[in-house]
């Protein structure tokens, strides 16, 4: 996985799935439903069920052209464990330097989450591949668009937290390069079918 790779996968669908609370034994089939229906980025965070093994099942099962990775990473522990499963990303909810270092260090894509433009530029200063802004709910669309009077265009900032179809176009609007979708995409005990129809809303609305 390398930063061409990385590239693609954005410029295909800049949406991540963020597939939090998901099992080992469903994750494939979920996974598989959100790639037919357009995804290329997909995360299992740390704090789901055997996360380690789910990502590990993703990387196996899902096309190349898949960017794989985990969510919920806090620490350099999880960055080595995540890189153990074949999973190349790394994305955070928060801008520890640190951390965003080490996975870069360990050929790692990452995306750390920021809520500033001081934690903006500081996780680009350490190394980051793109930022997620988190949560959304504190940095509205106007918010955002001021964010954006800084921060150049070609970065990417990608809203997470309460997005839904219904409110992506105002953060689109004011500067976002895409989003990390969460609940309002997959929750725990959802079929592949329902996650499948909430993926295609989604679709429809980027």
């Amino acid at each position: 996985m390398n930063q061409a790779d990385f590239d693609s996968a954005f410029e295909a669908l800049p949406l991540v799935a963020i597939l939090r609370g998901v099992t080992p034994a469903e994750v494939e089939g979920i996974a598989a439903a959100v790639y037919e229906e357009g995804f290329r980025l997909i995360e299992v965070p740390l704090n789901s069920p055997s996360a380690t093994e789910s990502i590990a099942r993703l990387v196996r099962s899902l096309p190349a052209d898949a960017v794989v990775g985990a969510g919920t990473v806090m620490r350099r522990a999880d960055v080595a464990a995540v890189k153990d499963t074949g999973a190349r990303l790394i994305v955070m909810p928060h801008a520890d330097t640190g951390v965003i270092a080490f996975a870069k260090e360990n050929g790692m894509l990452c995306i750390p989450g920021a809520a500033t433009p001081t934690e903006v530029f500081a996780a680009l200063g350490a190394g980051a591949d793109a930022v997620k802004i988190f949560p959304a709910e504190l940095v509205p669309p106007v918010a955002l668009k001021a964010m954006r009077a800084v921060v150049a265009r070609d970065i990417r900032l990608l809203p997470v937290g309460g997005i839904t179809p219904e409110t992506m176009d105002d953060y689109r609007k004011a500067g976002a390069s895409g989003f990390g979708l969460g609940s309002a995409l997959y929750a725990p005990g959802m079929t592949a079918e329902a996650v499948r129809e909430r993926a295609r809303q989604f679709v429809a609305a980027w």
